[in-house]
């Protein structure tokens, strides 16, 4: 899972970097998934809780469940949003019963799962029958401006570092299409597949800059790591790859989407491998609730 460790950061970091795009694309991707009024949902991958605030304000703290493996961000999350429950786990293995959400969503997480296959088949597993399993991921070879820029400029400071931390080469899912396929091999129907793009607002260059050296996401972790001379040569090809200047700047950011319907209930446990061949109990000592 490349770079998944370097989100065990704080959550205020997290907002000073991509966190600035992220409540609006939660907005925008819960409007591409169809959710509801009514609805229970599960956020998995909930970071410090972007999308599951957008969730929370359409269908109800009381009916929405939220899951990270990070316990810095699983904390934020439940500190910002006291009435949503929120688990400490990961995408692969997660604390609920089979078929117990209307929807179940991940927003930039699917990417940075160990494995995408058997993650999502394990959020079709805890989605009933009939209900909607999405996600979105950045476009990190073409439109998230912030990253592809950083990802060229890296190239120019330390090409061989880069070439092998470069989120728009190395991470699988992120392409056009590629989400899509992911969603039909995990055994999802009617899935619908397009693109959802935002904005972010920055004092000056320094503002974007700051997160950088702390080490938060792999981009960070590639800025931290160089020795104090090429950072500032990194921070001086960054800037020159955005062409801004010195007052405030927007830049806009692309994220493919993906949504799929499940179609077939969870075989018992032992029963002959389908749709759902993880489907499962829930785990020793779970304390995990669901209201049917």
């Amino acid at each position: 899972m490349p770079g998944a460790d370097t989100f065990h950061a704080s959550a205020d970091a997290y907002d000073r970097h991509v966190g600035r795009y992220t409540a609006q694309l939660a907005a925008a991707f819960a409007d591409f998934a169809g959710i509801e009024r009514g609805m229970r949902a599960l956020d998995v991958g909930c970071g410090p809780g972007a999308l599951t605030a957008v969730l929370a304000d359409r269908l109800g703290a009381a009916n929405l469940h939220a899951a990270d493996p990070s316990e810095p961000f699983a904390e934020a999350c439940r500190t910002r949003l006291p009435g949503v429950e929120v688990v400490v786990a990961s995408g692969e293995s997660l604390p609920f019963p089979d078929d117990a959400f209307d929807a179940t969503l991940s927003q930039l997480v699917v990417n940075f799962m160990p494995d995408a296959e058997a993650g999502v088949r394990e959020m079709s597993r805890v989605t009933r029958p009939g209900g909607v399993v999405a996600s979105c991921v950045w476009d990190y070879a073409g439109e998230m401006t912030l990253l592809r820029a950083f990802w060229d400029a890296a190239a120019e400071v330390d090409p061989e570092r880069a070439a092998g931390a470069d989120e728009g080469v190395i991470m699988r899912c992120c392409r056009d299409g590629e989400l899509a396929e992911l969603w039909r091999n995990a055994g999802l129907e009617a899935v619908r597949f397009g693109q959802l793009v935002v904005r972010a607002g920055y004092a000056d260059f320094e503002d974007l800059w700051a997160p950088f050296p702390t080490g938060l996401a792999p981009s960070g972790a590639f800025a931290k790591a160089l020795d104090e001379e090429r950072r500032a040569a990194l921070h001086d090809a960054y800037r020159r790859r955005l062409g801004v200047g010195d007052g405030p700047f927007e830049l806009s950011a692309r994220a493919w989407a993906v949504t799929g319907v499940k179609t077939k209930a969870c075989a018992p446990a032992g029963s002959p491998a389908g749709q759902c061949a993880i489907s499962r109990r829930m785990p020793s000592g779970s304390k995990t609730n669901i209201a049917q």
